[in-house]
């Protein structure tokens, strides 16, 4: 009976831990959005957070604009940030299943700059060459 309970135990266990990963750590997928910062600010009761928003570029017509909500964990990418509110950003994200709350409230999670304009197209951080 102690031999079952054992592996029993252990399977959940690492199923719990497998379920955690999966949720919190795997990345779901990444890339780039592009747009007007329009807010940035840090935030929280216990957990101090970088969120910011980006007003991506659509139909003028359209009443609704199209925002791409987001955290920041890097201190580096959240001063750059925090810098530039109302310019036009190209940003790299990661996205996860499950957001924690020392990571940010939201499952996007921004890592880092690829190209910050500001007005006349005067560009301040250069694009990445790969």
């Amino acid at each position: 009976m102690k031999k079952f309970a054992w592996s029993a135990t252990t399977i959940v266990l690492l199923v719990l831990i497998g379920f955690i990963y999966w949720r919190y750590y795997f990345v779901y997928s990444e890339g780039t959005k592009a747009g007007i910062l329009n807010t940035f600010q840090q935030k929280g009761f216990v957990f101090k957070t970088y969120e910011g928003n980006l007003i991506q570029s659509g139909f003028k017509a359209n009443v609704q604009s199209n925002e791409f909500v987001f955290s920041v964990v890097d201190e580096k990418v959240a001063e750059v940030l925090n810098q530039n509110s109302g310019r036009e950003i190209n940003v790299h994200y990661k996205r996860y299943l499950g957001a924690l709350p020392w990571r940010g409230v939201e499952k996007y999670i921004v890592d880092s700059i690829l190209e910050v304009r500001g007005l006349g197209n005067e560009t301040i951080i250069a694009p990445k060459q790969h």
